[in-house]
C-alpha cells in the first residue's frame, strides 16, 4: 500500500511548447511496473488549453472544479462542467482547457506505453478555441 497525502504533491507551471495560457499540474500519483498508470490535477485559466495531442493508451478527464472545453479533431468544441467525465480513445486527437471565461480543473488519467503517454502536435488556434474554425 502506498498513501500520498493531501498537499504534499508537486505543482509546476505547464511547459509553454504544449499549452497555451497559464496552466497549473499538480502530479498526484504515478505507479511502477508493472503498472503504467499516473494522474494529475491540471488547472486551465480561462482561454488556457493544450495542444493538439494523442494518447497511445487513452485519457480520462474527471472535471474537479468549474467549466471547460474540449475537442476531438473534425468535432465540435464542447463545454464539460463540474462531475463530467471524459474518455478519448487511443490515439484519438484531441485538446482540453479552461472555459472562454471560466477556470477549469480536471483529474486526468492515462498510461504509458513504452514510456510514452503522450503524443503533443500543434497548438491550437484561436480560432479552433473559439468554435470558429
Amino acid at each position: 500500500m502506498k498513501i500520498t497525502k493531501a498537499g504534499t504533491s508537486k505543482t509546476t507551471w505547464a511547459p509553454a511548447e504544449h499549452f497555451t495560457g497559464r496552466v497549473r499540474i499538480e502530479a498526484v500519483f504515478s505507479t511502477e511496473e508493472p503498472a503504467r498508470s499516473k494522474g494529475a490535477y491540471v488547472t486551465f485559466e480561462p482561454g488556457a488549453r493544450t495542444n493538439w495531442h494523442t494518447h497511445p493508451l487513452g485519457q480520462t478527464l474527471i472535471i474537479a472544479h468549474g467549466s471547460g472545453q474540449v475537442q476531438s479533431w473534425g468535432g465540435e468544441v464542447l463545454v464539460v462542467n463540474l462531475g463530467d467525465v471524459v474518455f478519448f480513445e487511443p490515439g484519438e486527437k484531441h485538446w482540453h482547457g479552461g472555459g472562454l471565461e471560466s477556470a477549469m480543473t480536471h483529474l486526468t488519467i492515462g498510461e504509458s506505453l513504452d514510456g510514452k503517454s503522450a503524443d503533443w502536435l500543434e497548438p491550437v488556434t484561436d480560432e479552433q478555441y473559439r468554435g470558429q474554425a
